[in-house]
């Protein structure tokens, strides 16, 4: 767009209170944790040819490209990571690991089976997060994991978890920032339950065993993740938003809030002032439902705008872990995953260059119609203009150049797949 546009998109905001220059910079800052099962579909790399199934998740779409070893993976996201201006992260699921030609249940996973994972990473300079696999396994059947009344199947999970929080505090460790250990599990019931206090002491229980082995901050930190239901669970979710509420609030652990658990009508935004007001950090799941968690690819939504504005505004973008979760399969997989990540990334400027200060004296003021009428006003600012110098300063392509390296890297490496 040229330097040009920036300079009277920056006087324009200038007009109202906002300097473009010091949005950038900040926006500068703020890593988000890339996902890697949208590369394929969720299906890990434990077995050849992993096909996602069960735990409440569905991918649908069979579009050619989709990653079929960790070295592809590996070269898919490097491209992704091209495409999407900022720093990054890496989100790793434990079905990811390094295993070689022998089977390594989930009850044996070792920090070894993700020292290729951590190598890649020290030669991009970006820190991972992990997060525990609880589906699509045997022992994942009946509905049940870290809740199960059955312990052979309960131990099997306890022990995976603990294996993970050992994993994720040597990564840490290894690079040198905290690893977010998010942990979701699927347990719940298609129809009417009766012992849902049963299954919930269960899950308490199984938790509190868990997490017995402190770990240094430093290395890792623990997050649990909520849900309000999801195939499989649509009567009943063990792990509900209010008892992982209780549940972090006295163990000193981390929420983590995926904006495809809670009914579509709620305001995921609305939650985050009144968690961060008692929590010291919250972990964000970014994706974009329809009707129920569809975990569609994130777009520039109103949201996902009002979910970054309300980061900004609360001024504890700091205590915030941003992270990614979506998944297609019927479309080009590095267009989706880089169209997810930049519109992120483009909400969280929209909400760096509001005039914050000048809302909230409107605001204090009893002045609604001038408050009203600024927030209408920042719909058609010249954000277009900020954004592309954005992108420009990383080297990342445009809103519309970006399609063609998504069409060049389709016909060059994915079309070459099998």
């Amino acid at each position: 767009m040229g330097i040009k546009s920036y300079e009277n998109a920056r006087d324009a905001y200038e007009k109202i209170g906002v300097d473009t220059d010091a949005a950038l910079q900040r926006l500068a800052t703020i890593p988000i944790s890339i996902h890697c099962w949208q590369g394929d579909d969720v299906g890990g790399f434990e077995r050849p040819s992993a096909v996602l199934s069960g735990g409440g998740i569905q991918v649908t779409g069979n579009y050619p490209g989709k990653a079929r070893s960790i070295a592809q993976l590996r070269s898919d996201l490097e491209k992704v990571f091209t495409l999407v201006p900022g720093p990054h992260r890496l989100n790793l699921h434990a079905s990811y690991g390094e295993f070689k030609t022998a089977f390594v249940d989930r009850d044996a996973i070792e920090p070894e089976h993700y020292r290729g994972w951590v190598e890649w990473a020290k030669r991009l300079g970006i820190g991972i997060d992990f997060n525990g696999t609880f589906f699509s396994h045997p022992m994942a059947e009946s509905g049940y994991t870290l809740s199960s009344k059955d312990s052979r199947i309960r131990e099997f999970w306890i022990e995976h978890a603990k294996r993970c929080r050992a994993i994720a505090a040597w990564i840490g460790e290894q690079l040198g920032t905290p690893c977010i250990l998010n942990t979701w599990i699927p347990d719940g019931a298609k129809d009417i339950t009766v012992d849902k206090i049963g299954y919930r002491n269960i899950l308490k229980k199984s938790l509190d065993e868990i997490f017995k082995t402190p770990y240094p901050s430093a290395h890792m930190r623990d997050a649990l993740e909520t849900k309000l239901f999801g195939i499989g669970s649509e009567a009943f979710v063990v792990g509900s938003h209010e008892f992982y509420m209780n549940y972090a609030a006295r163990n000193n652990k981390m929420l983590c809030l995926d904006m495809g658990h809670f009914h579509v009508e709620e305001d995921v935004s609305d939650k985050l002032s009144s968690i961060l007001l008692f929590d010291d950090e919250v972990l964000m799941h970014v994706s974009r439902p329809i009707h129920w968690d569809s975990d569609h690819v994130v777009l520039f939504t109103d949201k996902v705008r009002h979910v970054a504005e309300e980061l900004v505004r609360s001024k504890k973008l700091d205590k915030v872990h941003l992270g990614l979760d979506y998944f297609d399969a019927s479309i080009n997989r590095i267009g989706a995953w880089a169209n997810g990540a930049r519109a992120f990334r483009k909400a969280l400027l929209f909400a760096l260059l509001e005039p914050q200060n000048r809302l909230v004296e409107l605001e204090e003021s009893g002045n609604g119609y001038g408050k009203m009428a600024l927030l209408e006003a920042m719909h058609t600012m010249p954000f277009g203009a900020i954004w592309e110098a954005y992108c420009e300063k990383f080297d990342a392509p445009s809103d519309v150049t970006i399609m063609d390296e998504v069409f060049a890297y389709e016909q060059i490496v994915l079309k070459e797949r099998v």
